[in-house]
């Protein structure tokens, strides 16, 4: 084994869900997806992480599903293109790739994957992790930052994503853009099928969900935190875009005091 990463993805390669307690750990790492798929792509297996990366309550809505569900479908391609390699007994090791998130967006995710065996050593899936690219290792790892191209809009989603939890208006919006108001709304809703003040909204909550997962902040702290006006308008919007409360579903995925 090449490295502490190698190791516990082979082991995990190995255990399969034979071992319950141990692949309940994984659902307590922060910001790393894990996950197992079938052949097809399929997904077998998520933790936690993966499940707030692509905006999900449940493993339900994920399991049975590939990548071309959740992501733009160049990067399914890549993804897909790399789980055929695994698939034929090659393990990619510390790949570095654009991981694609709910809100959009993509950011730069350092990414190994090793097949998955049955007991006679058939592969029979591909298992993989991920974490952020750390800035110490852009200059040496990663490929020089895209400028920013292509529609007006993907400044916007930009945008938004780095002043969620500020005041935001159309015209703000609009104006990054470089169009009009309704201009940049018309298209806006369109893309996205929602107008930009929802599509806030809804963001707001699904970046919360990371904090009521994996930090002890109070539920006044994450509202202030995420940009509502206070713990009551938090519990409203999250209870209107996850179907529960902040308190039950940081209860259903926390791991106990």
């Amino acid at each position: 084994m090449t490295s502490a990463e190698d190791n516990m993805l082979a082991t995990l390669g190995r255990i399969g869900a034979g071992a319950p307690e141990v692949i309940e750990l994984f659902d307590y790492l922060e910001d790393t997806p894990m996950w197992m798929k079938d052949e097809a792509g399929h997904y077998e297996w998520a933790n936690v992480a993966l499940l707030l990366n692509f905006g999900l309550k449940t493993r339900a809505e994920l399991i049975g599903r590939t990548d071309y569900d959740f992501c733009g479908e160049v990067l399914a391609n890549q993804y897909r293109i790399d789980d055929e390699r695994v698939l034929r007994g090659e393990r990619i090791l510390s790949r570095v790739e654009l991981v694609g998130r709910f809100n959009h967006t993509a950011r730069w995710c350092v990414t190994s994957k090793v097949p998955l065996r049955d007991a006679a050593g058939r592969i029979v899936g591909t298992a993989g992790v991920t974490r952020p690219l750390q800035p110490r290792e852009a200059t040496a790892l990663a490929p020089a930052a895209p400028t920013p191209t292509g529609s007006p809009l993907s400044i916007a989603i930009r945008y938004i994503s780095q002043h969620y939890a500020d005041r935001i208006t159309n015209e703000d919006l609009a104006r990054v853009c470089g169009l009009s108001v309704r201009a940049f709304e018309r298209q806006f809703q369109a893309a996205y099928n929602s107008s930009p003040h929802d599509y806030i909204r809804q963001l707001r909550v699904r970046m919360s969900c990371s904090a009521l997962v994996f930090s002890r902040k109070t539920l006044a702290e994450v509202a202030s935190a995420y940009g509502f006006a206070d713990q009551s308008h938090f519990t409203k919007e999250f209870r209107k875009f996850m179907t529960e409360t902040p308190r039950a579903y940081r209860n259903r995925f926390q791991p106990p005091r």
